[in-house]
């Protein structure tokens, strides 16, 4: 028999305003889970303030207390959220395992079918902040954005092909369709000419390989692997420091990082350990008033053992403060007459990238008033590690000042990490 919903996720509102919100978890374990938790948390803009997780291998306990990133009130879905953090738990209420599950206990082999690809083709007068408002649509629809094509013609006309999987997995009906489309037409208004939705067949997907290539002082740039060995180094959220210590446990390494905050940190670090095959048996994150974040995590290798090895501690260290230090890469370059904003973004071994991070780099640009003529999304492999890289065209007519790049890259690197 199955395990009741309400047992398995729990969220118990704050008494008072300001206060956080205790979300809790309790379900079997599997592999990476507390890594995709958070990073559903980091979906619905939520900013993790503390946070406990245990497990015996079997059976897992996480309880994170959150609010709206910023602290600003914002109406969250909770019952989204629950539905949201549920599916991620290897069960099927009320009737038992589901197939994630079965496949992560060794019980199947095949992993559940990907979600299908639907191609969103919009057709439109473009306008300062177009690409946008049309992210944020998708994003309040449970659309994600896999890829993405557009172009501006001279005459102000744009093209946007948005290669895209519903979370409800109900684009394939037409009440899904419509409701998409109606979202969007009250969104562009007059300036929307073409809005369709469809499969996207084996030609359409042939587009998401095309990918022009960078070059190899873009990729020094941009993907610059050197590993930091110092054990503390400052940054402007203070210092990072990652140490290790096998003297507190017989059976466990404990791993301290002290840090300074920025969105998504915690995802940050289960994303890295959960990507290094290293499993957490119990852990805890306290986020300062001030800033600063300490977290505690009592770690095995995927073996069961300690982490004794020198090399791989060293290795394990130097990585989390790389991902704490850089954990998405920003760059403004030239390309040929016009000047391209380049953001990239780690995937994880499971195929998944960080959240919302096209919807942060379109709002920063919007701010910024600054139009966008094309724009791309793909994947590039450096180094056996695959990115998610974004380039977005702005199609300048003259040579942007020194100050002016700055400027760009600094509101962008903010709006990512969510620095005021």
């Amino acid at each position: 028999m199955g395990i009741p919903s309400d047992d398995v996720v729990q969220i118990r509102h704050a008494d008072a305003a300001g206060e956080p919100t205790v979300v809790t978890v309790s379900c079997p374990d599997k592999t990476g889970l507390g890594c995709d938790l958070c990073r559903v948390v980091l979906l619905f803009g939520l900013s993790v303030l503390k946070g406990d997780m245990s497990t015996d291998g079997r059976w897992c306990y996480i309880v994170l207390w959150v609010l709206p990133r910023g602290g600003r009130p914002v109406a969250v879905p909770w019952d989204l959220l629950k539905d949201r953090l549920l599916q991620l738990c290897p069960v099927a209420p009320p009737f038992g395992f589901d197939s994630a599950y079965l496949v992560a206990a060794g019980l199947q082999d095949v992993a559940p079918p990907a979600p299908q690809l639907f191609l969103l083709k919009l057709c439109c007068f473009d306008r300062m902040g177009l690409l946008h408002d049309v992210t944020r649509v998708l994003c309040e629809l449970e659309l994600t954005i896999r890829r993405v094509k557009v172009s501006t013609t001279p005459d102000g006309s744009a093209l946007d092909l948005f290669f895209i999987t519903d979370a409800k997995e109900l684009l394939h009906t037409k009440s899904r369709r419509e409701e998409t489309q109606d979202k969007l037409e009250s969104v562009l208004g007059d300036s929307l000419t073409c809005c369709e939705i469809d499969p996207a067949g084996e030609d359409m997907l042939a587009c998401l390989q095309s990918w022009a290539s960078l070059t190899p002082a873009i990729m020094e740039q941009m993907f610059n692997t050197n590993l930091i060995e110092e054990q503390s180094i400052s940054t402007r959220g203070g210092t990072i420091s990652v140490t290790m210590d096998n003297s507190l446990s017989s059976v466990h390494t404990l791993i301290q990082i002290q840090c300074g905050d920025h969105k998504g940190l915690l995802y940050d670090i289960m994303r890295t350990v959960k990507d290094c095959n290293i499993q957490i048996s119990y852990g805890r994150f306290y986020a300062t008033q001030n800033g600063r974040c300490e977290i505690d995590l009592f770690a095995v290798q995927s073996d069961g053992k300690k982490i004794l090895d020198q090399h791989r501690q060293k290795a394990l260290c130097c990585r989390l403060r790389m991902e704490i230090l850089q954990p998405l890469r920003v760059a403004l370059v030239n390309r040929g007459p016009d000047t391209e904003l380049l953001v990239a973004n780690p995937v994880e071994v499971s195929g998944k990238g960080r959240p919302l991070v096209f919807f942060d780099i379109t709002l920063a640009l919007k701010n910024l008033q600054k139009q966008i003529f094309l724009a791309e999304i793909g994947r590039h492999v450096v180094e056996d590690r695959e990115w998610e890289v974004y380039r977005l065209h702005f199609g300048e007519e003259h040579e942007l000042s020194s100050a002016l790049r700055s400027k760009i890259v600094d509101a962008v690197t903010n709006m990512l990490m969510g620095w005021d």
